[in-house]
């Protein structure tokens, strides 16, 4: 893939989680990220695995999943793998590329440092999550609309990532 410097800044620049970070900062934190590839049908890692890292998907497509239960699916621009750098636990779903895929991959400790320089992105990063949660609940309630049941609570907190 190899990027340029200046590809690198216009695709980091229009991820949601680096939004409203300036250029000079934005092109920094853009050449650490290193490139990878994936073939299609490649799984980027595993439920259940430890992650130090998170992956921005500059083309292809992924699915998150639980085993065979597909949970989404993320096209260009996406963010994944952004809880476990935060929070330690296991990766909570898989990653699996629908087709090949390219990806910028940011490491906890570059995570960190940039939000140490830049504490805007942990903002942005909390936005992601708070979304991501709002879209889970919505699922959930339409599940117990369609079902006519309450899910027990503990299922709904796991759910919720409560």
């Amino acid at each position: 893939m190899l990027l340029t410097s200046v590809d690198r800044l216009l695709f980091v620049r229009a991820v949601p989680i680096f939004q409203e970070l300036r250029d000079d900062f934005l092109v920094r934190l853009a050449s650490i990220m290193d490139e990878l590839s994936f073939p299609a049908r490649h799984t980027i890692f595993t439920e259940g695995q430890e992650g130090r890292s998170l992956y921005i998907l500059v083309s292809g497509r992924v699915h998150v999943h639980v085993g065979d239960r597909e949970l989404a699916r993320l096209d260009k621009g996406a963010c994944f793998g952004e809880m476990s750098v935060f929070d330690a636990e296991p990766r909570s779903a898989s990653i699996t590329t629908i087709e090949a895929c390219e990806c910028l991959m940011l490491t906890q400790q570059q995570l960190y440092e940039a939000i140490e320089e830049t504490p805007g992105i942990a903002v942005n990063i909390i936005r992601l999550l708070s979304r991501r949660i709002r879209e889970q609940n919505i699922k959930i309630n339409e599940l117990q609309e369609t079902s006519g049941k309450r899910l027990p609570i503990a299922i709904h907190e796991k759910l919720s990532g409560l």
